[in-house]
């Protein structure tokens, strides 16, 4: 039998980054590069829907903007530009990981460590860039277990979510197929890429996600719960009736219910 894997999504899941992290992060980088945008917690709750903080940026800085702010207009020059800031915007919310600003979201730690002893496989799947995405796992993990994990983040993929791209990915590499694997996703376009790729998909609905679509999760929760932190089912579709603590067992019940078809392969 295939060792089974247990595949986490790192924003919104690892931590609750997005509010405390990624937007105070975004906006520094615009009023470091005098670019006259500072998002709103309204405008950033758009702005999550688009996988990938380049893409989230270049939203922002169309030609005609750039044009009218004295910004890069050309398009090759735009997109360098977009990408130097992404390197500055990357640094910033590094550094704030690095301080501790972004606790770890309940359970995540455990139910990692619960897996690794399990011999179970540990990856995470992320379209945010590979420095935050690391930085984010050893702090909500710690150094050793974090050692244990294949980590596939950033542009190794031409379509980030809600494409499947970043799943199928780490699918190949990790060997296994989507019978074999457990996604803890937060948002809409998460559950989308990862039931795209024919996985089970577990939900811990996060600061920006509450009110998204997530047809097609096998279970929706408000986290994984800990000591004091109790779990609560938002959606039991498959009648998997998880633990207030969610634990291995749990998840070995969604890898018993039917898995989600790919588009792929309903339209073999």
């Amino acid at each position: 039998m295939t060792v089974p894997h247990l595949i986490f999504d790192c924003d919104g899941v690892l931590a609750d980054t997005e509010r405390g992290g990624h937007l105070p992060a975004f906006n520094q980088t615009f009023a470091e590069y005098n670019v006259p945008v500072q998002w709103s917690d309204a405008d950033y709750a758009q702005k999550v829907l688009i996988g990938g903080g380049k893409e989230r940026m270049a939203s922002v800085l169309t030609a005609a903007f750039a044009a009218e702010h004295g910004l890069p207009a050309d398009t090759e020059a735009r997109r360098a530009f977009v990408a130097e800031m992404h390197r500055r915007k990357t640094a910033i919310y590094t550094e704030m990981v690095n301080a501790g600003a972004l606790p770890p979201r309940p359970g995540i730690a455990r139910l990692a460590g619960e897996a690794h002893a399990a011999g179970w496989g540990l990856a995470v799947a992320s379209t945010s860039a590979p420095p935050s995405v690391r930085a984010v796992l050893q702090h909500a993990v710690g150094d050793a277990l974090a050692a244990h994990f294949d980590v596939f983040a950033g542009d190794i993929v031409e379509h980030k979510k809600p494409a499947p791209d970043i799943y199928e990915l780490a699918l190949t590499r990790l060997g296994i197929s989507p019978e074999d694997g457990v996604v803890i996703e937060d948002s809409g376009i998460g559950v989308r890429a990862a039931i795209g790729a024919g996985l089970r998909t577990v939900v811990t609905a996060s600061a920006y996600t509450g009110g998204d679509d997530f047809s097609g999760a096998s279970l929706v929760l408000s986290s994984l719960g800990d000591d004091g932190e109790p779990a609560t089912v938002i959606e039991d579709p498959l009648g998997v009736h998880p633990a207030a603590i969610v634990g291995l067992d749990d998840l070995r019940a969604v890898l018993e219910r039917p898995r989600p078809f790919s588009t792929t392969e309903e339209n073999r």
